[in-house]
Protein backbone atom coordinates (compact mmCIF):
# COMPACT_ATOMS: atom_id res chain seq x y z
CA UNK A 1 0.00 0.00 0.00
CA UNK A 2 1.27 3.46 -0.87
CA UNK A 3 0.74 5.95 2.18
CA UNK A 4 -2.10 8.18 1.29
CA UNK A 5 -0.98 11.62 0.50
CA UNK A 6 -3.45 12.65 3.55
CA UNK A 7 -1.51 11.54 6.26
CA UNK A 8 1.74 13.42 4.92
CA UNK A 9 2.18 16.86 5.93
CA UNK A 10 5.63 18.83 5.56
CA UNK A 11 6.49 21.20 8.47
CA UNK A 12 9.18 24.14 7.58
CA UNK A 13 9.82 25.26 4.51
CA UNK A 14 13.90 24.42 4.71
CA UNK A 15 15.02 21.35 1.58
CA UNK A 16 15.95 18.38 1.77
CA UNK A 17 20.41 17.73 2.05
CA UNK A 18 22.46 16.02 -0.46
CA UNK A 19 25.23 16.39 2.44
CA UNK A 20 23.35 13.67 4.88
CA UNK A 21 24.68 10.46 6.29
CA UNK A 22 21.34 8.90 6.86
CA UNK A 23 17.52 10.15 6.49
CA UNK A 24 16.03 10.11 10.40
CA UNK A 25 13.25 9.48 11.71
CA UNK A 26 12.40 10.68 15.12
CA UNK A 27 10.02 8.19 16.50
CA UNK A 28 7.64 9.77 19.25
CA UNK A 29 4.20 8.36 19.34
CA UNK A 30 4.35 5.79 16.91
CA UNK A 31 6.38 3.57 19.10
CA UNK A 32 6.50 0.09 16.73
CA UNK A 33 8.47 -1.49 13.80
CA UNK A 34 5.51 -2.31 12.19
CA UNK A 35 2.88 -0.97 10.17
CA UNK A 36 4.48 2.51 10.80
CA UNK A 37 3.76 5.21 7.86
CA UNK A 38 6.23 7.23 9.41
CA UNK A 39 8.95 4.82 9.48
CA UNK A 40 8.25 2.58 5.80
CA UNK A 41 8.36 6.65 4.36
CA UNK A 42 11.45 7.25 6.31
CA UNK A 43 13.07 3.42 4.55
CA UNK A 44 11.35 4.75 1.08
CA UNK A 45 13.79 8.12 1.36
CA UNK A 46 16.41 6.76 2.01
CA UNK A 47 16.19 4.21 -0.27
CA UNK A 48 15.63 6.28 -3.31
CA UNK A 49 19.03 8.77 -1.82
CA UNK A 50 20.84 5.50 -1.47
CA UNK A 51 21.42 5.91 2.55
CA UNK A 52 20.32 4.01 5.73
CA UNK A 53 18.08 4.91 7.99
CA UNK A 54 18.15 5.90 12.20
CA UNK A 55 15.54 6.01 14.22
CA UNK A 56 15.40 8.09 16.76
CA UNK A 57 14.33 8.36 20.37
CA UNK A 58 14.13 10.93 22.51
CA UNK A 59 13.36 10.50 26.55
CA UNK A 60 12.59 12.68 28.97
CA UNK A 61 12.52 12.31 31.87
CA UNK A 62 9.71 15.58 32.55
CA UNK A 63 6.93 14.36 30.43
CA UNK A 64 3.75 15.76 32.66
CA UNK A 65 2.28 13.07 35.39
CA UNK A 66 4.04 10.45 33.93
CA UNK A 67 5.90 7.94 36.49
CA UNK A 68 7.50 4.94 36.48
CA UNK A 69 4.30 2.54 35.94
CA UNK A 70 4.19 4.36 32.32
CA UNK A 71 7.98 4.45 31.87
CA UNK A 72 8.60 0.77 32.40
CA UNK A 73 5.74 -0.02 29.45
CA UNK A 74 7.68 2.77 27.43
CA UNK A 75 11.27 1.60 27.77
CA UNK A 76 9.37 -2.38 27.75
CA UNK A 77 8.11 -1.97 24.09
CA UNK A 78 11.09 0.35 22.96
CA UNK A 79 13.32 -2.28 23.63
CA UNK A 80 11.39 -4.97 21.14
CA UNK A 81 11.67 -1.68 18.45
CA UNK A 82 14.87 -1.79 18.90
CA UNK A 83 15.46 -5.64 17.81
CA UNK A 84 12.81 -5.18 15.38
CA UNK A 85 14.51 -2.43 13.32
CA UNK A 86 18.73 -3.96 13.69
CA UNK A 87 17.10 -7.09 11.89
CA UNK A 88 15.61 -4.70 9.25
CA UNK A 89 19.17 -2.96 9.07
CA UNK A 90 17.95 0.27 10.75
CA UNK A 91 20.02 2.07 12.77
CA UNK A 92 18.09 2.64 16.46
CA UNK A 93 19.57 5.24 18.96
CA UNK A 94 17.66 6.47 22.17
CA UNK A 95 19.20 9.17 24.14
CA UNK A 96 17.61 10.90 27.30
CA UNK A 97 16.59 14.48 27.04
CA UNK A 98 13.98 16.53 25.29
CA UNK A 99 12.51 14.79 22.40
CA UNK A 100 12.64 17.89 20.21
CA UNK A 101 16.22 18.38 21.19
CA UNK A 102 17.71 14.99 21.04
CA UNK A 103 15.84 14.74 17.16
CA UNK A 104 17.18 18.54 16.31
CA UNK A 105 21.01 17.21 17.30
CA UNK A 106 20.73 14.13 15.28
CA UNK A 107 19.47 15.80 12.09
CA UNK A 108 22.82 17.79 11.67
CA UNK A 109 23.80 15.22 9.69
CA UNK A 110 20.40 13.97 8.09
CA UNK A 111 19.67 14.55 4.23
CA UNK A 112 15.28 14.77 5.95
CA UNK A 113 13.87 14.07 8.90
CA UNK A 114 10.53 12.42 9.37
CA UNK A 115 8.15 12.74 12.28
CA UNK A 116 5.49 10.79 13.10
CA UNK A 117 2.15 13.00 14.67
CA UNK A 118 0.68 13.83 18.00
CA UNK A 119 -2.61 15.44 19.11
CA UNK A 120 -1.51 16.62 22.63
CA UNK A 121 0.07 20.13 23.51
CA UNK A 122 3.35 18.78 24.62
CA UNK A 123 3.72 16.46 20.95
CA UNK A 124 2.46 19.44 19.41
CA UNK A 125 5.11 22.06 21.14
CA UNK A 126 7.88 19.34 20.50
CA UNK A 127 7.22 19.15 16.64
CA UNK A 128 6.60 23.26 16.01
CA UNK A 129 9.63 23.26 18.21
CA UNK A 130 11.90 21.23 15.62
CA UNK A 131 10.18 22.94 12.45
CA UNK A 132 11.10 26.41 13.78
CA UNK A 133 14.67 25.60 14.47
CA UNK A 134 15.97 22.55 11.92
CA UNK A 135 17.42 23.44 8.57
CA UNK A 136 17.07 20.28 6.72
CA UNK A 137 12.85 19.43 5.54
CA UNK A 138 11.17 18.18 8.49
CA UNK A 139 7.75 15.81 7.09
CA UNK A 140 4.95 14.59 9.20
CA UNK A 141 3.33 11.18 8.79
CA UNK A 142 0.08 10.47 10.84
CA UNK A 143 -0.11 6.76 12.05
CA UNK A 144 -2.17 6.28 14.96
CA UNK A 145 -5.48 7.10 13.22
CA UNK A 146 -7.37 5.18 10.93
CA UNK A 147 -8.52 8.45 9.46
CA UNK A 148 -6.56 12.01 9.64
CA UNK A 149 -8.37 14.00 11.75
CA UNK A 150 -8.80 16.86 9.55
CA UNK A 151 -9.77 14.80 6.88
CA UNK A 152 -12.80 13.28 9.24
CA UNK A 153 -14.42 16.28 9.98
CA UNK A 154 -12.94 19.67 9.87
CA UNK A 155 -14.23 21.13 12.98
CA UNK A 156 -15.28 20.25 16.66
CA UNK A 157 -18.05 17.86 16.43
CA UNK A 158 -20.91 17.49 19.52
CA UNK A 159 -20.70 13.67 19.42
CA UNK A 160 -20.33 9.97 17.90
CA UNK A 161 -23.86 10.88 16.44
CA UNK A 162 -22.10 13.95 14.14
CA UNK A 163 -18.43 11.99 12.98
CA UNK A 164 -20.04 8.66 12.41
CA UNK A 165 -21.50 9.37 9.09
CA UNK A 166 -18.71 11.42 8.34
CA UNK A 167 -15.94 8.85 9.00
CA UNK A 168 -18.36 5.78 7.03
CA UNK A 169 -18.51 8.00 4.02
CA UNK A 170 -14.98 8.44 3.52
CA UNK A 171 -13.17 5.27 5.77
CA UNK A 172 -12.75 2.18 3.34
CA UNK A 173 -10.02 3.59 1.50
CA UNK A 174 -7.62 3.90 4.69
CA UNK A 175 -8.36 -0.27 5.73
CA UNK A 176 -6.04 -1.24 3.91
CA UNK A 177 -2.54 -2.97 5.08
CA UNK A 178 0.74 -1.56 4.95
CA UNK A 179 3.26 -3.47 3.13
CA UNK A 180 6.80 -3.68 5.03
CA UNK A 181 9.61 -1.38 2.28
CA UNK A 182 12.79 -3.50 1.66
CA UNK A 183 15.76 -1.90 3.30
CA UNK A 184 17.86 -0.66 0.10
CA UNK A 185 21.21 0.36 2.28
CA UNK A 186 21.65 -1.17 6.01
CA UNK A 187 22.86 0.86 8.62
CA UNK A 188 25.58 -1.59 9.86
CA UNK A 189 28.44 1.12 9.96
CA UNK A 190 26.31 4.42 11.11
CA UNK A 191 28.15 5.02 14.23
CA UNK A 192 25.87 6.54 16.30
CA UNK A 193 25.49 5.80 19.98
CA UNK A 194 22.56 6.26 22.65
CA UNK A 195 23.07 6.63 26.28
CA UNK A 196 20.29 4.19 27.50
CA UNK A 197 20.90 0.56 27.66
CA UNK A 198 17.31 -1.27 26.74
CA UNK A 199 18.61 -5.18 27.57
CA UNK A 200 18.17 -3.85 30.95
CA UNK A 201 15.30 -2.00 31.40
CA UNK A 202 14.56 -1.94 35.45
CA UNK A 203 18.60 -0.39 35.74
CA UNK A 204 17.36 2.29 33.25
CA UNK A 205 13.95 2.62 35.02
CA UNK A 206 15.85 3.30 37.85
CA UNK A 207 18.29 5.74 36.70
CA UNK A 208 15.40 8.66 35.40
CA UNK A 209 14.72 11.15 37.61
CA UNK A 210 10.55 10.22 37.62
CA UNK A 211 8.12 9.29 40.63
CA UNK A 212 8.71 6.01 41.41
CA UNK A 213 6.17 5.99 43.71
CA UNK A 214 3.53 4.06 41.05
CA UNK A 215 5.22 1.01 40.30
CA UNK A 216 5.08 -0.71 37.14
CA UNK A 217 2.77 -3.35 36.87
CA UNK A 218 2.44 -7.53 36.13
CA UNK A 219 -1.00 -7.54 34.69
CA UNK A 220 0.67 -5.65 31.36
CA UNK A 221 3.52 -6.16 29.60
CA UNK A 222 4.58 -3.28 27.06
CA UNK A 223 5.25 -4.06 23.42
CA UNK A 224 4.19 -5.21 20.10
CA UNK A 225 4.87 -8.98 20.79
CA UNK A 226 2.65 -8.33 23.86
CA UNK A 227 -0.23 -6.88 22.21
CA UNK A 228 -0.64 -9.41 19.03
CA UNK A 229 -0.59 -12.29 21.66
CA UNK A 230 -2.86 -10.60 23.59
CA UNK A 231 -5.50 -10.17 21.10
CA UNK A 232 -4.68 -13.68 19.62
CA UNK A 233 -6.09 -14.82 22.68
CA UNK A 234 -8.80 -12.49 22.80
CA UNK A 235 -9.95 -13.64 19.54
CA UNK A 236 -9.90 -17.20 20.41
CA UNK A 237 -11.77 -16.71 23.67
CA UNK A 238 -13.25 -13.58 24.47
CA UNK A 239 -14.19 -11.98 21.17
CA UNK A 240 -17.59 -14.12 20.78
CA UNK A 241 -20.91 -11.89 22.06
CA UNK A 242 -19.14 -8.53 22.38
CA UNK A 243 -21.64 -6.61 20.83
CA UNK A 244 -23.82 -7.71 23.94
CA UNK A 245 -21.42 -8.10 26.35
CA UNK A 246 -18.36 -5.24 26.08
CA UNK A 247 -20.70 -3.07 29.20
CA UNK A 248 -20.26 -6.15 31.40
CA UNK A 249 -16.87 -6.12 33.42
CA UNK A 250 -16.57 -9.26 34.88
CA UNK A 251 -17.75 -11.07 31.32
CA UNK A 252 -13.99 -10.73 29.90
CA UNK A 253 -14.83 -9.09 26.67
CA UNK A 254 -12.79 -6.18 27.08
CA UNK A 255 -9.10 -6.55 24.68
CA UNK A 256 -6.81 -4.63 26.82
CA UNK A 257 -5.75 -2.57 23.78
CA UNK A 258 -6.13 0.90 25.09
CA UNK A 259 -2.76 0.90 26.69
CA UNK A 260 -0.96 -0.39 23.39
CA UNK A 261 -2.54 2.47 21.20
CA UNK A 262 -1.55 4.94 23.66
CA UNK A 263 2.14 4.37 23.04
CA UNK A 264 1.79 3.67 19.52
CA UNK A 265 3.03 0.05 19.89
CA UNK A 266 0.08 -0.91 17.80
CA UNK A 267 -1.27 0.52 14.97
CA UNK A 268 -4.94 1.15 14.96
CA UNK A 269 -5.26 -0.16 11.33
CA UNK A 270 -3.76 -3.09 11.76
CA UNK A 271 -6.33 -3.39 14.86
CA UNK A 272 -9.09 -2.75 12.74
CA UNK A 273 -7.61 -5.20 10.28
CA UNK A 274 -7.44 -8.52 12.76
CA UNK A 275 -10.89 -7.76 14.16
CA UNK A 276 -12.52 -7.08 10.59
CA UNK A 277 -11.05 -10.85 9.74
CA UNK A 278 -11.36 -12.58 12.91
CA UNK A 279 -12.95 -16.10 12.26
CA UNK A 280 -14.99 -15.28 15.80
CA UNK A 281 -17.31 -12.70 16.29
CA UNK A 282 -20.16 -12.09 14.37
CA UNK A 283 -20.80 -8.98 12.30
CA UNK A 284 -22.40 -7.29 14.85
CA UNK A 285 -19.90 -8.05 17.46
CA UNK A 286 -16.78 -6.78 14.81
CA UNK A 287 -18.85 -3.28 14.03
CA UNK A 288 -19.12 -2.75 17.75
CA UNK A 289 -15.55 -3.32 18.25
CA UNK A 290 -14.83 -0.95 15.24
CA UNK A 291 -17.50 1.84 16.79
CA UNK A 292 -15.13 2.15 19.80
CA UNK A 293 -11.97 1.72 18.07
CA UNK A 294 -12.50 3.75 15.25
CA UNK A 295 -15.54 6.30 15.63
CA UNK A 296 -15.23 6.46 19.56
CA UNK A 297 -11.11 6.65 19.73
CA UNK A 298 -11.16 9.17 16.67
CA UNK A 299 -13.64 11.45 18.21
CA UNK A 300 -11.48 11.72 21.22
CA UNK A 301 -8.71 12.70 18.75
CA UNK A 302 -11.20 15.71 17.37
CA UNK A 303 -11.82 16.57 20.30
CA UNK A 304 -8.20 17.76 21.91
CA UNK A 305 -7.37 18.61 18.26
CA UNK A 306 -9.82 21.49 18.02
CA UNK A 307 -10.48 22.11 21.51
CA UNK A 308 -7.39 24.21 23.17
CA UNK A 309 -9.06 23.78 26.74
CA UNK A 310 -9.13 19.99 26.19
CA UNK A 311 -7.16 19.61 29.72
CA UNK A 312 -9.42 22.04 32.12
CA UNK A 313 -12.94 21.90 33.17
CA UNK A 314 -13.69 24.80 30.79
CA UNK A 315 -13.50 21.97 27.76
CA UNK A 316 -17.33 20.35 29.22
CA UNK A 317 -20.14 22.21 27.20
CA UNK A 318 -21.29 25.20 28.16
CA UNK A 319 -24.96 23.91 28.87
CA UNK A 320 -23.08 21.14 31.52
CA UNK A 321 -21.16 23.71 33.30
CA UNK A 322 -24.19 26.32 33.37
CA UNK A 323 -26.25 23.40 35.04
CA UNK A 324 -23.70 21.63 37.11
CA UNK A 325 -23.10 25.63 38.23
CA UNK A 326 -26.64 26.46 39.00
CA UNK A 327 -26.50 23.30 41.75
CA UNK A 328 -23.16 24.22 42.94
CA UNK A 329 -24.82 24.47 46.69
CA UNK A 330 -26.56 21.14 47.07
CA UNK A 331 -26.07 18.95 49.49
CA UNK A 332 -23.75 16.13 48.66
CA UNK A 333 -24.34 12.45 49.97
CA UNK A 334 -20.63 12.36 51.01
CA UNK A 335 -17.88 14.31 50.81
CA UNK A 336 -14.52 13.09 50.16
CA UNK A 337 -10.97 14.64 49.84
CA UNK A 338 -8.73 13.37 46.53
CA UNK A 339 -6.59 11.77 49.30
CA UNK A 340 -9.59 9.93 50.05
CA UNK A 341 -10.59 9.00 46.83
CA UNK A 342 -6.92 7.78 46.23
CA UNK A 343 -6.60 5.58 48.86
CA UNK A 344 -10.61 3.73 48.54
CA UNK A 345 -11.77 5.12 51.29
CA UNK A 346 -15.22 6.00 50.33
CA UNK A 347 -18.56 3.75 51.75
CA UNK A 348 -18.81 2.18 48.66
CA UNK A 349 -16.94 -0.79 47.70
CA UNK A 350 -17.41 -1.24 43.98
CA UNK A 351 -16.43 1.90 43.96
CA UNK A 352 -13.83 1.36 45.79
CA UNK A 353 -12.97 -1.90 43.44
CA UNK A 354 -12.69 -0.02 40.70
CA UNK A 355 -10.14 2.41 42.69
CA UNK A 356 -7.89 -0.72 43.34
CA UNK A 357 -8.28 -2.02 39.70
CA UNK A 358 -6.59 1.34 38.36
CA UNK A 359 -4.64 1.95 41.27
CA UNK A 360 -3.01 -1.83 41.33
CA UNK A 361 -3.23 -2.79 38.21
CA UNK A 362 -3.45 0.27 35.86
CA UNK A 363 -6.68 -0.39 33.95
CA UNK A 364 -10.14 -0.15 34.61
CA UNK A 365 -13.04 -1.58 32.73
CA UNK A 366 -14.89 1.52 30.91
CA UNK A 367 -18.24 0.76 32.79
CA UNK A 368 -16.81 1.10 36.01
CA UNK A 369 -14.63 3.86 35.08
CA UNK A 370 -17.75 5.73 33.96
CA UNK A 371 -19.26 5.04 37.29
CA UNK A 372 -16.33 6.18 39.24
CA UNK A 373 -16.12 9.54 37.67
CA UNK A 374 -19.58 10.26 38.04
CA UNK A 375 -19.50 9.40 41.91
CA UNK A 376 -16.68 11.66 41.88
CA UNK A 377 -18.26 14.39 40.19
CA UNK A 378 -21.14 13.32 43.20
CA UNK A 379 -19.20 13.39 46.01
CA UNK A 380 -16.92 16.77 45.59
CA UNK A 381 -17.24 20.13 46.90
CA UNK A 382 -17.41 21.49 43.36
CA UNK A 383 -17.37 20.33 39.71
CA UNK A 384 -13.84 22.04 39.19
CA UNK A 385 -12.55 19.85 42.13
CA UNK A 386 -14.10 16.51 40.85
CA UNK A 387 -12.98 17.26 37.77
CA UNK A 388 -9.37 18.00 38.50
CA UNK A 389 -9.60 15.06 40.93
CA UNK A 390 -10.75 12.66 38.20
CA UNK A 391 -8.25 13.73 35.74
CA UNK A 392 -4.89 13.56 38.39
CA UNK A 393 -6.01 10.09 39.40
CA UNK A 394 -6.55 9.02 35.64
CA UNK A 395 -3.51 10.24 34.40
CA UNK A 396 -1.28 9.37 37.62
CA UNK A 397 -2.77 5.49 37.66
CA UNK A 398 -3.80 4.27 34.35
CA UNK A 399 -1.40 2.57 31.89
CA UNK A 400 -3.46 4.99 29.04
CA UNK A 401 -3.64 7.51 31.04
CA UNK A 402 -3.00 11.19 29.42
CA UNK A 403 -4.32 9.67 26.44
CA UNK A 404 -7.00 11.76 24.29
CA UNK A 405 -8.84 9.53 25.15
CA UNK A 406 -8.41 9.81 28.70
CA UNK A 407 -8.94 13.71 28.62
CA UNK A 408 -12.05 13.19 26.43
CA UNK A 409 -13.88 10.48 28.65
CA UNK A 410 -13.34 12.74 31.94
CA UNK A 411 -14.77 15.85 30.17
CA UNK A 412 -17.83 12.77 29.01
CA UNK A 413 -18.28 12.71 33.32
CA UNK A 414 -19.15 16.66 32.87
CA UNK A 415 -21.42 16.17 29.83
CA UNK A 416 -19.31 16.07 26.85
CA UNK A 417 -20.57 14.41 23.35
CA UNK A 418 -23.67 13.75 25.67
CA UNK A 419 -26.87 15.69 25.83
CA UNK A 420 -29.42 17.34 29.05
CA UNK A 421 -30.71 14.72 30.66
CA UNK A 422 -33.78 15.18 33.63
CA UNK A 423 -32.61 17.10 36.52
CA UNK A 424 -31.07 15.10 39.76
CA UNK A 425 -29.61 16.93 42.59
CA UNK A 426 -25.90 17.99 42.59
CA UNK A 427 -25.84 16.82 38.40
CA UNK A 428 -28.78 19.24 37.21
CA UNK A 429 -29.18 18.01 33.74
CA UNK A 430 -25.75 16.38 33.37
CA UNK A 431 -25.74 12.85 33.50
CA UNK A 432 -26.04 10.56 36.61
CA UNK A 433 -25.10 7.23 37.42
CA UNK A 434 -26.39 5.06 40.60
CA UNK A 435 -26.44 1.87 41.93
CA UNK A 436 -28.98 0.61 39.24
CA UNK A 437 -26.38 0.93 36.86
CA UNK A 438 -24.48 -2.01 38.69
CA UNK A 439 -26.89 -4.36 38.53
CA UNK A 440 -26.03 -4.58 34.64
CA UNK A 441 -23.58 -6.79 35.59
CA UNK A 442 -22.56 -9.41 38.52
CA UNK A 443 -20.72 -6.65 40.92
CA UNK A 444 -19.75 -8.92 43.77
CA UNK A 445 -17.90 -11.36 40.57
CA UNK A 446 -16.15 -7.99 39.46
CA UNK A 447 -14.55 -6.84 43.39
CA UNK A 448 -13.95 -10.79 43.74
CA UNK A 449 -11.75 -10.63 40.62
CA UNK A 450 -10.54 -7.06 41.56
CA UNK A 451 -8.88 -8.29 44.87
CA UNK A 452 -7.47 -11.25 43.24
CA UNK A 453 -5.56 -9.14 40.44
CA UNK A 454 -5.16 -6.75 43.38
CA UNK A 455 -3.08 -9.43 45.42
CA UNK A 456 -0.96 -10.41 42.35
CA UNK A 457 0.54 -7.44 42.09
CA UNK A 458 1.43 -7.34 45.73
CA UNK A 459 3.06 -10.76 45.73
Amino acid sequence: MTIQPTRIKILNEAPSRDDGRYVLYWMQQSQRARLNPALELAVEEANRRGLPVLVAFGLTDGYPEANARHYAFLLEGLAEVERALRARGIAFVIRRGAPDEVALALSRHAALVVCDRGYLKPQIAWRAGLAARIDRRLVQVEGDVVVPVEVASPKHEIGARTLRPKLKRIWEPYFEAMDERPVARPADGLAVRGDIDLSDIPAALAALDIDHAVKPVRRFKGGTHAAVERLRAYLDAGFEAYAKNRSVPEAGAASHMSPYLHYGQVSPLWLALEVRGASSGDADDKAAYVEELVVRRELAMNHVFYEPAYDRYEAAPGWARKTLDAHRTDPRPYLYTREQFELGLTHDRYWNAGMMEMRETGYMHNHMRMYWGKKILEWSPSPEEAFDTCLRLNNRYFLDGRDANSFTNVTWIFGLHDRPWGPQPVFGNVRSMGKASLKKFDADAYVATVERLAAAERA
